[in-house]
């Protein structure tokens, strides 16, 4: 079986995205690309993930043609391909429909940068403009506003996180829910006071030394 490896951690990293309220139902879907190989592992289209197994994990190249797997791949495999494409250090991408997240995707609007574990999308988590999904269009929207960034939202859509491997891409989409719930209650109280630019290059800085591996 080819990306054993990934395919596992697409099945189990899916069943998180349930367990950390990431999305419902079959919303949203998680990729590991295989640099090495030029093959990804893509969550399959329309299936539970609680009943996800291993086999029903689609394995693509990098034209979207599917190389191993009988079922269908995810309806956002174009978006997920046109984002390995355009940034080579990205290795893994989560797209979620986590509440919060998605309801500032339906302002439209950028998330202000209101706590620092913000920065862990880049300097700014941007909105892309709207489009169906499941179309070049989307993908093409996505990939420009996010730029060399880690987040993106999509305009009445939801949030997708990247990463180098998948850990990282889903602590991104954990911690861009947890701002953007964060922003949300806090505008119920009063106005919340963003952080400065310098205070963003300072948090900037430090997560590039953060964690062991670094």
């Amino acid at each position: 079986m080819l990306l054993l490896d990934e395919r596992e951690s697409v099945v189990d990293y899916c069943k998180k995205l349930i367990s950390s309220e990431l999305t419902t139902g079959t919303g949203g879907n998680i990729s590991i690309y295989n640099r090495e190989e030029r093959l990804i592992a893509i969550s399959p289209s329309g299936i539970e993930y609680d009943e996800m197994e291993l086999e029903d994990v689609v394995v693509v190249d990098i034209e979207g043609n599917v190389v191993e797997g009988a079922k269908k791949p995810s309806s956002e495999l174009g978006l997920h391909l046109a984002l390995y494409k355009s940034n080579e250090t990205v290795n893994a991408a989560v797209h979620t429909h986590s509440k919060y997240a998605t309801a500032i995707s339906t302002l439209r609007i950028s998330l202000p940068v209101v706590h620092y574990l913000a920065c862990l999308g880049g300097r700014e988590v941007r909105c892309a403009p709207y489009a169906s999904f499941g179309t070049e269009e989307l993908a093409q929207h996505t990939v420009k506003t996010i730029g060399q960034d880690r987040a993106v939202f999509m305009a009445n859509h939801g949030l997708i996180a990247l990463g180098e491997n998948i850990k990282q891409a889903f602590g991104v989409a954990e911690q861009i829910e947890f701002v953007s719930e964060v922003y949300s209650i806090a505008c119920t109280m009063g106005k919340p006071v963003e952080l400065t630019e310098y205070e963003i290059d300072e948090s900037l800085e430090k997560f590039k030394l953060y964690g062991q591996n670094r």
